[in-house]
């Protein structure tokens, strides 16, 4: 198997390219452990679903797999030369959606205004928008409350619709998930991408053919024409499918199993540093929690609790038991590909059980207490695991953690609805800079923000630098701006970084592709051999 390097964002990190030996099929059978939520592209701003939805819709730019930024439905994009708050983007003609529509500017005005509606998770990455307009059938504008040099960047996984489609089928407003809202554009699809949505059944299985009709054929390789995929969340199912040839690529190797698949015939096996980082989230905000046993207080909300529970989680040991070195331990919520990360913020503190016993002692819980901790059991490496072995470390300071593992699609509400005080989270930055950071999981809930912050954090200093990172041109001046949030960040405690996590991905010897590190597979990309 060749092995070659690429180079993406601000930081160069490592990826390998699986090349493998000669096939003939054409048909590629995918698994993974997570089904995409939804099939709403503006409803879930979550990895499994925008990677399937990448398949099937297209934003105006797109990341490819070395993490570069190119063209998709927008040919160019560039400030007004008459109007610095004004984005200009000139759009690709001839495109057609999966129904036949013809793709303009009216749909990316639709689509771009139904992303930053209420109900969107990805309403954050649009704040700055004052206004969308076509100022021709192939041309939009997108009007800013000041220069905003990051909109391009924010724009990578914002799907465009078929006005008319959406509209015709009662989907003009995005599905509320978190309310358990079911609408046709979360069980249809009609898309201007490579693959045409032929059948679903959530959880099962998901078919799709390669669109005759796609712009892009004779640009990419576009040697799948037929797409399978299917959730697998049985890790030793899933190696096992993978080993007997029942599927064809699979994103998640667990860490138990790569040696054995690195071994395996006809399989090759790639490992790089993702973009992401996992971490507990911990309700500070409200006068007393409802899942413990401590009567009108919040334990969470002292910040020596906090820092005790920073310093009694052992990464190293998560690290060497449950993730047998696939992780690496960190000490900020963000991934170091990322504008803002620095090897500095990333030194996590010593693990050490007698100070943290003190600090509980100090903030006057020496008798400690209990709390419930809500853990993804189909998400992230190995997460149901991480969540048992901090229920351990956290016993030894005197916090009693009952867990509550659940599939993400019930988990994941949970922390929308402010309805976890205790809660592992993970994030990736496709937008390769620490706004995307700060804007969800920071800024206070509300007005457009924070729709992932379920710490109840409030902090208007903060929100208000949050908010500047927009339109701050000058890029020593924003970068202090960011270092500062960090230093807030650092000090209040809300997160727990536990480790970045670490990509497998097995793959056939019938195809070869570059790993993205985002995890955000597009087949289109996929060559076979």
């Amino acid at each position: 198997m060749t092995m070659k390097l690429a180079a993406f964002g601000a930081a160069l990190l490592a990826t390998t390219a699986l090349t493998t030996a000669s096939a003939s099929a054409e048909t590629l059978r995918w698994a993974r452990a997570s089904e995409a939520l939804t099939l709403d592209p503006h409803s879930q701003n979550e990895g499994p679903t925008t990677t399937l939805l990448h398949q099937i819709y297209e934003p105006l730019i797109v990341r490819n797999h070395r993490g570069e930024m190119e063209p998709a439905l927008a040919l160019s994009w560039e400030p007004s030369a008459s109007d610095p708050n004004v984005w200009v983007f000139q759009l690709r003609e001839g495109v057609t959606f999966h129904g036949g529509e013809s793709f303009d500017a009216e749909d990316v005005v639709f689509s771009l205004n139904r992303a930053r509606t209420e109900t969107s998770n990805f309403k954050e990455l649009l704040t700055g928008v004052t206004e969308v307009r076509a100022a021709g059938p192939y041309t939009v504008e997108v009007v800013t409350n000041g220069p905003n040099p990051l909109l391009p960047n924010n724009l990578t996984n914002i799907m465009m619709m078929d006005a008319g489609w959406t509209t015709d089928n009662g989907s003009a407003e995005v599905q509320d998930y978190a309310a358990g809202e079911d609408t046709f554009a979360a069980r249809n699809a009609n898309g201007t991408g490579p693959f045409v949505l032929q059948s679903r059944e959530a959880d099962v299985r998901t078919v799709m053919t390669q669109n005759a009709n796609y712009w892009g054929i004779g640009t990419f390789p576009m040697d799948v024409t037929e797409l399978v995929f299917t959730p697998i969340q049985n890790p030793a199912t899933r190696v096992a499918a993978l080993l007997t040839g029942e599927v064809d690529f699979i994103q998640d190797v667990p860490v138990q199993d790569l040696q054995r698949v690195s071994d395996a015939d006809g399989i090759g096996l790639a490992t790089a540093p993702q973009n992401r980082v996992i971490f507990f989230g911990m309700n500070v905000g409200d006068a007393d929690l409802t899942l413990d046993n401590v009567e009108g207080a919040n334990p969470l909300a002292d910040v020596r609790v906090r820092q005790a529970i920073d310093i009694a989680v052992n990464r190293e040991a998560i690290q060497q038991v449950v993730m047998r070195g696939q992780s690496a331990p960190a000490g900020v919520i963000s991934p170091p590909p990322v504008n803002g990360w620095t090897a500095e913020l990333d030194q996590y503190p010593a693990y050490d059980v007698a100070a943290a016993r003190a600090l509980m002692a100090e903030a006057g819980y020496a008798d400690g207490f209990s709390i419930q901790l809500d853990c993804p059991n189909d998400r992230y490496i190995n997460d149901e695991a991480i969540c048992q072995a901090a229920v351990g470390m956290l016993a030894q300071i005197g916090i009693t953690v009952n867990l509550s593992a659940l599939p993400r699609a019930q988990h994941f509400p949970l922390i929308a609805n402010l309805q976890t005080d205790f809660y592992l989270l993970g994030w990736g930055v496709p937008t390769y800079d620490a706004e995307y950071i700060f804007n969800f999981l920071y800024h206070t809930l509300g007005d457009g923000r924070g729709s992932w912050n379920g710490t109840r954090y409030s902090n208007p200093e903060m929100d208000a630098m949050i908010q500047s990172l927009t339109s701050n041109t000058d890029l020593a001046a924003r970068n202090q701006t960011i270092a500062d949030l960090f230093a807030m960040a650092e000090e209040d405690l809300i997160y727990i970084p536990i480790h970045n996590q670490v990509l497998n991905w097995g793959v056939s010897d019938a195809w070869s592709t570059d790993v993205d590190a985002d995890d955000s597979v597009k087949f289109k990309y996929f060559d076979m051999n």
